[in-house]
């Protein structure tokens, strides 16, 4: 896994970039990106994969499928943690 701090890692991801900030999920202030973690391959990372931790629908619980990108933002106003996340 790749963590790319601040705003260098919004474009490293597996959809469409992430946002600069966003509303915070707790509060509705505005939330800073902090970092982006981003898994490059499912095959190379093995059991190390996010989505190897949890199987994906198992008791009909979502879990990602694929390998991952997530960006965390925290909170200007609450301090709570916010993330967004996408998969190959």
């Amino acid at each position: 896994m790749k963590i790319y701090k601040g705003n260098t890692g919004l474009s490293e991801t597996w959809q469409d970039s992430f946002e600069e900030n966003i509303s915070c999920k707790k509060c509705g202030a505005n939330a800073r990106i902090m970092f982006v973690a981003i898994e490059r391959d499912k095959e190379d990372m093995g059991d190390k994969a996010i989505c190897a931790i949890h199987e994906n629908m198992k008791d009909n619980k979502y879990w990602p499928h694929d390998c991952i990108a997530i960006a965390v933002y925290l909170c200007e106003k609450c301090f709570e943690a916010n993330a967004e996340i996408n998969q190959a």
